[in-house]
C-alpha cells in the first residue's frame, strides 16, 4: 500500500511538497519498489490507453479535440514529473522549498526508468495541435517550407549620426564595434536600456539604414549585401503599419499576391495566405478590420500576428522584429516569442529586439546580446549569460528574473547584486565626481567595468571565431547574389493588384456622412444663392458667371488640399512595402493616382446634380455633360498639385502652406477678381487651372449669348482642353520624380 501511494504522489503535481516528501523520505530506503510502482504505473497507463484508443476517447472514433488536448497535456505532465524525478531535481526542489534541506546524492538509475516515459518527440500526441493562448482555439503548429539558409556574421559595426542643430552640428556614435553571429534554427534576442542602440543595429543588419553611414563587416552566408536579399528577408518594424480599413484576410492575401513568386497560381498564394491566417491563430479575427486611431479593429496582439504574418507570408531566410512584444501582455508576448521560435525550428535565422521579457520569455531565445549606450556587454548563449557575470562578480543576492537582473546591470543599477571586489577598489580610489554618496560605484564606473571584462574575456575569442570560414558549399554561398531582381508578379498584375487595394481602402473616406454632407449642404447652399440665375444680357449673365467661377475653385481647392495628404500618410507602408521589394514604384504611383479617379467621380457628380438646376444653368443635356468633364478634368490637375507639393515636401504643414500660396495665387488669377492684370504677372493665369476652368464653362453655358465675358473672348477652347490635359501629367511626373529622388527604398 505505502508503494502504491508513493508511486501515485509521484505522479501528482509538484504543489503537493508536503506529500512528496513523506513519500520520497520512504523511497530513500526503497528505490528498486519505488521505480517498479512508476514503471508499473506507467506501462497500465499505456496498456489502458492502447486498449481504449486514448484517455477521454470514445470507443468508436478518434476522440475530440479536447479530449485529445487534455491527453496530451496529463501525458506531458506525466513526462515531466518522471524526467525531473529521474534527474533528483524534483526531490531537491521540493525538499528545499519546504524544509531547508536538499536530497543531492538520490537519483534513480536511468535504466529502470527508460521505459516509464509515456510519450517521445516521434510519437502522434507530441504533434498534436496546441493551443492559441489569446484566442482560446487549436491550431496547427506552425510550418514554413524550406528556403535558403542564411548565416549572419557582424564584426565591429560601429555606426555614427550627425545632430543638426541651430548653431552647431554634433556628431553621436551610437554603436561602439559590435560583433557577432547568428546560424540557421537560432533566434538571437538584443536587449538593453531604450536608446542603446538596439534599432540601429537591428536595421543594419538587415540592410535598412538609408540616413547613417555604418562601418564593420556584415556578411550572409560570407557575402556582402545585395539587393537579392530584399526578397529573402523580413523586417517587421515596431510600429504597426498596417492599412487601418482592410480586414485580416484581404492584408494578408493582398501581401501573398504582390511577394510569392510568379510561379504561383493566385489559389495557390490565397491558399498560402488562409494557412498563415490557420498557423498564427488569427480565424477569428480574420474578416475584422486592422483599424486605426479613428476606426475599431482588432487587439494589439492581433496586429502584431498580422505584422509577422506580412513577412512569413513569403517564407523568408532572415527575419528581423523590432520589439515585437511591446505593449502587450505576458501570455501574448509567449505565443508570439513562442510563433518565432517554431519559424525557426523550420530553418530559419530570426533576430529580435526585446526590452525586458518575462522569465519564461527569456528562455526561448538561443543566443543574446546586451547592449548599453552602444557597446556590447555580453553576447552568447542567452543560458549562459548568468554563469558569465557570475564569473566577473556580479551575482544576484536575492532570486530574479534573469532580464530583471540583466537590465539593472545595463542601467548601472547594482541593489541587490553583488558588486566585485574591483569595482570596490574604482570606488575606493576615484574621484568623487563618478561616485555616490553611499560608497557604491556611479553607473559610468559600472558601465565601464563591464565592457571591460567583455572585452577581455569574450570579444578577442569572439572575433577569432568569426574569422574562420563557413563549412558550408559555395553553391549556397553563390545563392546570395543575382543580377535579376525576383518580382512577385508582372507590372500589370502590380498595377491591378495595388489598384483595387487602393479602392478598398479609401472607398470608406469617401463615402464617410461627413465628406457626403459636406458635399450635400455646400451644393444647396449654392443652389438657393444663385436660384434660378440668369437671362440674355451681359448684365444679368455676369451674376451667374460668379456661380461659375465658384465652380472652378471650389474644384480646384478642394482637390488639391485632399491629396496633399496621400503620399505624407502613406509614407511609412511605402517605405516598408519598398524596402521589401513587393512592386516597383511605377506601378504603386500609377495605381495610386488612379485609384481615386472613380470614387472622384462621384462626388462632383453628386453637387452639380444639385446646383445645376436649381441655379438655372443651361437646361441642355450636352451642356451639362461637357460641365461635368470639364471640372472632372480640373479636379484631377488640382489633384496632380497636390500629389506633387506632398510628395516634394513629405511634410504636412510645410505642404498645406505651400498649397494655400499657389492655390490663392491661380484664384486672383484666375480672371475674375481682377480684370486687367499686369503684363509683367500675367502669364500666371495660363498655368492656373482656375482660368482655364474658368473660360470653359463660360464658353459651354455662354457662347450662343455674347462673344466675352470679364475680357476672356469665349472662342476656341481647344489650347485651354490642352493647358489642363498637360497639367494633369505635368505635375503627376513631378511628383514621381519626387518619390523617386527620396530613395524610400
Amino acid at each position: 500500500m505505502d508503494t502504491k501511494s508513493s508511486s501515485t504522489g509521484l505522479m501528482r503535481t509538484q504543489s503537493e511538497q508536503l506529500v512528496e516528501i513523506e513519500i520520497m523520505s520512504g523511497a530513500m530506503k526503497s528505490p528498486s519498489v519505488l521505480t517498479d510502482g512508476i514503471t508499473g504505473t506507467v506501462n497500465g497507463s499505456r496498456k489502458s490507453m492502447s486498449k481504449g484508443g486514448g484517455l477521454g476517447e470514445s470507443p468508436g472514433g478518434g476522440g475530440s479535440t479536447s479530449s485529445r488536448h487534455r491527453r496530451k497535456s496529463t501525458s506531458a505532465q506525466m513526462k515531466f514529473d518522471v524526467d525531473e524525478f529521474s534527474s533528483g531535481s524534483a526531490l531537491r526542489r521540493a525538499s528545499s522549498a519546504s524544509m531547508g534541506f536538499s536530497f543531492t546524492s538520490f537519483t534513480v538509475p536511468s535504466n529502470d526508468i527508460a521505459d516509464s516515459r509515456l510519450l517521445s518527440e516521434d510519437d502522434d500526441d507530441y504533434n498534436r495541435p496546441t493551443e492559441d493562448i489569446e484566442a482560446g482555439t487549436f491550431k496547427k503548429k506552425i510550418q514554413t517550407d524550406p528556403t535558403l539558409p542564411l548565416y549572419l556574421k557582424f564584426t565591429e559595426v560601429t555606426c555614427k549620426v550627425i545632430i543638426k542643430g541651430v548653431t552647431l552640428t554634433e556628431e553621436k556614435n551610437i554603436l561602439h564595434g559590435i560583433t557577432g553571429s547568428v546560424n540557421p534554427g537560432e533566434v538571437l534576442a538584443l536587449m538593453g536600456p531604450t536608446g542603446c542602440g538596439k534599432t540601429t543595429l537591428l536595421s543594419v543588419l538587415g540592410g535598412r539604414v538609408a540616413e547613417i553611414n555604418p562601418r564593420g563587416s556584415v556578411t550572409y552566408n560570407d557575402q556582402l549585401y545585395t539587393k537579392f536579399l530584399k526578397s529573402r528577408i523580413g523586417f517587421v518594424t515596431q510600429d504597426d503599419v498596417l492599412f487601418p480599413h482592410l480586414t485580416v484576410k484581404e492584408t494578408l492575401t493582398y501581401a501573398a499576391l504582390l511577394r510569392l513568386p510568379m510561379t504561383l497560381t493566385k489559389q495557390e498564394k490565397e491558399e498560402r495566405a488562409t494557412n498563415v491566417i490557420s498557423e498564427l491563430g488569427l480565424e477569428r479575427c480574420q474578416d475584422s478590420m486592422i483599424g486605426g486611431s479613428y476606426v475599431r479593429g482588432i487587439s494589439g496582439g492581433e496586429k502584431k500576428r498580422v505584422c509577422i504574418g506580412n513577412e512569413i507570408i513569403m517564407n523568408p531566410s532572415l527575419l528581423f522584429l523590432d520589439e515585437p512584444t511591446s505593449g502587450l501582455d505576458s501570455t501574448t508576448a509567449l505565443r508570439i516569442i513562442q510563433v518565432l521560435q517554431d519559424i525557426a525550428e523550420g530553418g530559419k535565422t530570426i533576430i529580435t529586439t526585446i526590452h525586458q521579457p518575462s522569465s519564461r520569455l527569456f528562455h526561448k531565445f538561443d543566443k543574446l546580446i546586451l547592449l548599453d549606450k552602444g557597446s556590447m556587454l555580453y553576447f552568447g548563449k542567452a543560458s549562459e549569460v548568468m554563469k558569465y557575470f557570475s564569473s566577473i562578480g556580479c551575482s544576484p543576492l536575492i532570486a530574479m528574473n534573469p532580464a530583471e537582473f540583466l537590465m539593472d546591470l545595463a542601467n548601472g543599477n547594482l541593489n541587490d547584486v553583488s558588486v566585485p571586489l574591483e569595482l570596490k577598489d574604482r570606488v575606493h580610489v576615484g574621484n568623487s565626481d563618478r561616485e555616490r554618496k553611499n560608497g557604491k560605484p556611479s553607473p559610468t564606473m559600472i558601465h565601464e567595468y563591464l565592457v571591460e571584462a567583455y572585452e577581455t574575456q569574450v570579444a578577442e575569442n569572439e572575433e577569432m571565431r568569426l574569422v574562420i570560414p563557413l563549412t558550408i558549399d559555395e553553391e549556397t554561398k553563390s545563392k546570395v547574389y543575382s543580377e535579376k531582381r525576383e518580382w512577385g508578379a508582372s507590372w500589370r498584375k502590380q498595377f491591378c493588384i495595388l489598384f483595387w487595394r487602393g479602392l478598398k481602402e479609401r472607398q470608406h473616406d469617401y463615402f464617410s456622412w461627413l465628406r457626403l454632407g459636406q458635399i450635400v449642404i455646400t451644393a444647396v447652399i449654392v443652389g438657393l444663392l444663385w436660384w434660378q440665375s440668369g437671362g440674355d444680357t451681359a448684365e444679368e449673365l455676369h451674376d451667374q458667371a460668379g456661380l461659375l467661377f465658384f465652380i472652378a475653385v471650389f474644384w480646384g481647392y478642394f482637390p488639391v488640399f485632399t491629396a496633399i495628404y496621400t503620399f505624407p500618410q502613406e509614407r511609412a507602408m511605402l517605405k516598408k512595402e519598398r524596402a521589401a521589394d513587393m512592386y516597383r514604384l511605377s506601378a504603386y504611383f500609377v495605381a495610386r493616382t488612379t485609384s481615386d479617379l472613380p470614387l472622384d467621380l462621384l462626388l462632383p457628380l453628386l453637387f452639380l446634380s444639385i446646383v445645376y438646376f436649381m441655379a438655372g444653368l443651361k437646361h441642355s443635356a450636352k451642356a451639362f455633360f461637357l460641365t461635368m468633364l470639364i471640372v472632372f478634368i480640373c479636379i484631377v490637375a488640382a489633384q496632380g498639385l497636390g500629389l506633387a507639393i506632398g510628395a516634394t515636401l513629405m511634410d504636412l504643414k510645410k505642404a498645406s502652406t505651400l498649397a494655400s500660396v499657389i492655390v490663392m495665387t491661380f484664384m486672383l488669377a484666375g480672371g475674375y477678381f481682377v480684370g486687367k492684370v499686369p503684363i509683367f504677372i500675367s502669364w500666371l493665369r495660363y498655368i492656373s487651372f482656375n482660368y482655364h476652368t474658368y473660360k470653359l464653362l463660360l464658353k459651354v453655358h455662354y457662347e450662343d449669348v455674347i462673344q466675352e465675358m470679364d475680357g476672356m473672348k469665349l472662342e476656341g477652347g481647344v489650347s485651354d482642353v490642352c493647358a489642363l490635359v498637360a497639367m494633369v501629367f505635368g505635375y503627376r511626373l513631378l511628383a514621381y520624380l519626387s518619390l523617386r529622388r527620396m530613395k524610400l527604398h
